[in-house]
């Protein structure tokens, strides 16, 4: 009570709480336009273009992998999606518009182990990465690497940052 006599305080007060709000509602609209901004996908800019995950093997959750033994596309397979997106296919059979598919091929080898003999294994290089992001919206539609429901994207090892990808 001491604090609410002083007539200095009491003019400090309510304008400490003006501040305060001001704040608040500031704080809560630049989150809202974060939001909206990521709500689609962080892997997509306003033109189309699709960008690699940073770091996707650590934040997403690997689905599965496979072994292709020749051809171009010969090695192994390994995909990854959002933990939010896999979740959503196991509840409903379908990916969330703005999800996240990394498919990463790497070389495989053949060599003789105490499991077996002719094991084949992933090398640590990579050959390419495909990326995919769920567009339920039909959102670039003169986009060409957008189409079906996905937008496509083929990036090679040494330029990550590249879309090499012609069309879908």
């Amino acid at each position: 009570m001491k604090y609410l006599k002083s007539t200095k305080n009491v003019v400090g007060y309510p304008l400490l709480i003006l501040l305060v709000i001001g704040v608040i509602l500031n704080q809560a609209s630049s989150q809202e336009t974060n939001t909206s901004k990521v709500k689609f996908s962080k892997y997509v800019d306003k033109k189309g273009n699709i960008s690699l995950p940073p770091n996707f093997r650590m934040k997403m959750v690997h689905l599965g992998s496979w072994l292709v033994p020749q051809g171009e596309a010969s090695g192994f397979h390994d995909v990854y999606t959002e933990v939010a997106s896999a979740r959503a296919y196991q509840q409903t059979g379908k990916f969330p518009d703005g999800a996240t598919i990394v498919k990463e091929l790497r070389p495989s080898f053949t060599g003789n182990y105490t499991t077996g003999a002719n094991v084949k294994s992933a090398t640590a290089e990579v050959k390419q990465w495909f990326v995919m992001i769920k567009n339920t919206q039909n959102r670039f539609k003169d986009h060409p690497n957008w189409g079906e429901g996905w937008g496509w994207a083929l990036i090679k090892p040494n330029n990550p940052l590249k879309n090499i990808s012609k069309n879908y």
